[in-house]
């Protein structure tokens, strides 16, 4: 394990406070979050399987749904369970490299999900704007560039800013005011000083959502004018109808963020930024199957099939 010169000895071990400082309510939170995780991995697996199994949904769309509930169920893996543990366990420390790990995999997953919601926006504003190119202009090698260059990119900003956190140096034991392990936390336990991986990571974070938000606001942009234009009333309402599921998902991802970059000034609340990254790391993950499925008529056809299909063979069995 690389750490600083000073401290290479030493292999830290860090404590996560979580929602300890109220006792009377880990039950109930550890019923809560559960419920939760298990909505999420049904309902981001159950996606990936119904657009696998229907013909109708391979499509370029449901291709980037189908990366983005990978995404999100490998997001809130990486973060619920240990949450889950933390609830019911008096012992919440959390090993150095378990942290380091934590950290790594959710800036993997967080960045990726990023450029997945862009390159949707993108795909929309395609399919709006030139229709008749749309199988030309979205090819599936572009696709594949696209989801590769998510997934690539989350990697090199992940490894850039965990190289750095490996730089500094750390006491035998630090106690993190959260239940995950995010960048800000545990430079903010280190016995050094974590101004240039602090300065990197505001960098990255301001590139990655204002180089994302870019990308969704020029394409909606362009596909309200276009729908503005159309000369059918229905016309218009099917078209915002289509992405109406987006949007919904674009709203409460980047508008979760922002709150949290907001709300993780020194003046704020150590409650508050918990309850964001709840949000944002445990809930929303759960909350794009459902937007997405309940909004999709094909999705909710495909699902009925399964059910039915299912129903049927066990009545066969007994």
């Amino acid at each position: 394990m690389m750490l600083s010169e000073g401290n290479r000895s030493i292999i830290p071990t860090f404590v996560l406070l979580g929602f300890s400082e109220y006792p009377e309510l880990q039950v109930p939170l550890f019923l809560a979050f559960l419920f939760v995780y298990t909505v999420t991995a049904v309902g981001n697996v159950g996606m990936i399987i119904i657009i696998k199994v229907n013909p109708k949904l391979h499509t370029t769309m449901y291709f980037f749904l189908s990366h983005l509930s990978f995404v999100d169920f490998c997001y809130s893996t990486t973060v619920t369970p240990k949450l889950l543990e933390n609830l019911i366990l008096e012992d919440r420390a959390i090993s150095f490299s378990g942290c380091i790990m934590q950290f790594c995999f959710a800036c993997i997953f967080g960045v990726a999900e990023t450029f997945m919601l862009a390159a949707m926006a993108y795909d929309r504003f395609v399919a709006v704007c030139n229709p008749l190119l749309y199988t030309t202009a979205m090819s599936q090698r572009l696709c594949a560039l696209l989801v590769a260059g998510s997934y690539s990119w989350g990697t090199a900003c992940a490894l850039t800013l965990t190289y750095f956190l490996l730089q500094l140096s750390y006491c035998d034991s630090s106690v993190i005011n959260n239940f995950i392990c995010d960048h800000s936390v545990i430079v903010s336990v280190s016995c050094s000083d974590p101004s240039i991986s602090q300065m990197l990571c505001f960098i990255i974070a301001i590139f990655n959502e204002v180089s994302s938000l870019m990308i969704i606001l020029t394409s909606y942009i362009f596909i309200f004018i276009t729908v503005m234009r159309m000369p059918s009333a229905s016309g218009r309402q099917k078209t915002f109808s289509t992405c109406a599921s987006h949007l919904t998902a674009i709203t409460i991802f980047h508008g979760t963020i922002l709150f949290l970059y907001c709300s993780s000034s020194p003046k704020a609340s150590w409650l508050i930024v918990k309850v964001a990254c709840v949000f944002y790391t445990v809930v929303i993950p759960m909350l794009n199957p459902l937007i997405y499925s309940l909004r999709n008529k094909d999705v909710k056809d495909t699902l009925g099939k399964l059910v039915v299909t299912k129903c049927r063979c066990r009545s066969i069995y007994c």
